[in-house]
């Protein structure tokens, strides 16, 4: 007869498995929202690179990025231990089978490389992307990982990113920005006196797909952190929801106030940006706090994003950067806030807002400096950017020979629109 514990293993186990697989099926909706938000002629592109970067990751976190996220701790920066699946990683005390935990990091990998996508689509090589997203995986996002949750130097601060606002989201948000920055504009986004196009997606229903499928998946991103079938679960679900709920619900507002009309692409947004905004302190904040936080999320993507489009002239189709960069840094600063048990509001004074602060600050001095290199350096070898020609046609028939609407007659192959 089984024990009682190991019951509760076999629980653990199956609970983390399980939310590992809603984490994973978030592929399918950052590719839906990303093939959405852009033009049909590149929509097969968006599911390759969402497909390749989550397999190529999976090989490359495997063999070196889990070590040094989780291997023993040298000096607070890197593990140094359990390459290539070898060696022993008892100094985690994991109740679980490693298998079991690699496969959970696995997918929050594959989640932080897939952010820049979007940020980049429409005009990015395939080979080019190929390579950012080996290297996310390999070293760019384990080290941070390692920071956090791996013994390293933010970790001993006491920094609170319970499930990865800054850890996976901002890591991923920083890189977006860095790459559309070095990028540059698709052709016909800006005018020639700085005025802004709008090359709208072409499928609102995707985008929404996507979105839907995003928030079904966020209910193992954030309650699966627990790595445990607790009852904490259910209270972290709930400020999970409520957060995307308020920031949906403030963003809606907010467009319709300032343009007559509710914008739905703005309001889908709205809806990530609550979630990425609520996942550092969805086991820390209470469920008022939650929606406190999703309100402040949906004010930061609609002026965030604005300014990033109009003011910075940085061209992000997909909105990732407002998304998982902006977001990601306000969840993870407003934890310092109203965590319930050092928060500022809760009379914990300023210690942790300042840790909160420290965090976020240096994730993104490492991401926009490691990926600014990164960038750089594949801009210099295999090139970053299509041609023009190659551009105005699409990338699925320029990189791939194919097309995602073959039956169908698409509007802008050979032009700007």
């Amino acid at each position: 007869m089984s024990s009682v514990s190991d019951v509760s293993v076999a629980l653990d186990t199956v609970w983390v498995l399980v939310a590992a697989f809603l984490v994973f099926f978030m592929q399918a909706g950052f590719a839906m929202v990303e093939a959405g938000f852009t033009r049909a002629k590149n929509a097969s592109n968006i599911v390759m690179k969402n497909l390749m970067d989550f397999a190529i990751g999976s090989i490359v976190f495997f063999a070196f990025g889990f070590a040094i996220m989780f291997g023993k701790d040298l000096g607070g920066f890197i593990g140094t231990s359990g390459f290539l699946g070898l060696g022993s990683m008892e100094h985690l005390g994991l109740k679980i089978p490693i298998e079991a935990f690699i496969i959970f990091q696995t997918v929050f990998a594959a989640t932080a490389a897939t952010i820049v996508s979007g940020a980049m689509a429409e005009r990015t090589k395939f080979i080019a992307y190929v390579i950012y997203s080996a290297v996310v995986s390999l070293i760019i996002y384990p080290v941070v990982g390692h920071w956090a949750w791996g013994g390293g130097w933010l970790s001993k601060l006491g920094f609170i990113d319970f499930a990865g606002s800054t850890v996976v989201h901002s890591v991923g948000g920083w890189a977006a920005l860095m790459g559309a920055a070095i990028l540059g504009p698709r052709i016909g986004k800006y005018g020639k006196n700085g005025e802004v196009h709008n090359l709208s997606g072409h499928s609102i229903t995707l985008g929404a797909l996507g979105v839907f499928i995003l928030w079904f998946g966020w209910f193992g991103f954030n309650p699966g952190s627990t790595l445990a079938a607790v009852p904490d679960i259910a209270r972290i679900a709930m400020t999970t929801n409520l957060a995307a709920a308020a920031a949906a619900t403030t963003v809606m507002i907010i467009t319709w106030i300032r343009s007559g009309k509710p914008d739905v692409g703005m309001t889908l947004n709205g809806t990530l940006g609550g979630l990425v905004a609520i996942t550092a302190g969805t086991a820390a904040v209470s469920m008022w706090g939650s929606i406190a936080i999703g309100v402040i999320a949906g004010f930061v993507i609609v002026f965030g994003t604005e300014f990033i489009d109009k003011v910075l002239k940085i061209d992000d189709p997909v909105g990732a950067v407002g998304v998982h960069a902006l977001c990601g840094a306000a969840g993870t600063i407003l934890v310092g806030l109203f965590a319930t048990e050092g928060g500022l509001f809760y009379g914990g004074g300023a210690s942790l807002l300042l840790v909160q602060l420290t965090g976020v600050a240096a994730v993104a001095v490492w991401t926009l400096s490691t990926t600014f290199v990164l960038f750089k350096t594949l801009k210099a070898t295999v090139g970053l950017r299509v041609s023009k020609e190659h551009e105005l046609m699409g990338l699925d028939r320029s990189e791939h020979a194919t097309e995602a609407y073959a039956d169908f007659v698409l509007n802008g192959t050979s032009k700007a629109a």
